[in-house]
């Protein structure tokens, strides 16, 4: 598959089929992440792959608890209609953390530390990519309170909750959402 056609095609899904993926997907899912670009290539990231429907519906359930806050404290209409049960019923979610001590140089600098974080985007990104060229839909999901999700989980202290990311065949076509102009977006200095 072309590279570019990928980026191209790659949707975000919010509606899976319950059929399990194969375990050696997930490995080449998961290899693909490992690849991604890191500061000094401290390779931050670690993986928690999580199947149990319990596991599942807690996660749903903190990802509801958490829409009904968003909406109470920013009025925003759209969370009426936003649904997470879809949770539920991606077969694989992946919970992506860091240790912010794997961050690179920027831990010495006035800002706080943001290169673990980056190189968990980029993980994630490969994640999503190699999953879409395996016929494999996902979403980058961050809707959440990351203290209730690592206490369901069980993250060890120091490790920071990066993301979730849901895995699974379409149960239909995933929503195509537009992108805004380059030139709008970009700016030269010569």
């Amino acid at each position: 598959m072309d590279l570019f056609t990928t980026l191209k095609e790659r949707k975000s899904c919010r509606d899976f089929l319950t059929d399990s993926i194969d375990t050696k997907d997930i490995e080449k899912i998961l290899e693909a992440a490992s690849w991604a670009p890191s500061p000094l290539n401290l390779q931050p990231w670690q993986f928690i792959v999580i199947t149990n429907q319990g596991v599942k519906e807690k996660i749903a359930t903190e990802a509801e608890r958490c829409r009904q806050w968003a909406l109470e404290k920013s009025g925003w209409k759209w969370l009426n209609g936003y649904k997470t049960d879809f949770l539920k019923s991606a077969p694989v979610i992946v919970a992506v953390t860091a240790d912010p001590k794997k961050t690179g140089v920027d831990m010495f600098m006035e800002e706080a530390p943001t290169g673990y974080q980056h190189a968990c985007a980029a993980a994630v990104q490969n994640m999503l990519l190699a999953a879409h060229a395996l016929g494999i839909s996902g979403l980058w999901f961050t809707f959440f309170h990351k203290k209730a999700v690592k206490e369901i989980l069980e993250i060890e202290e120091g490790q920071t909750l990066i993301a979730l990311v849901c895995l699974g065949r379409p149960a239909g076509e995933p929503v195509s959402m537009p992108r805004k102009d380059i030139k709008e977006k970009t700016r030269c200095i010569d």
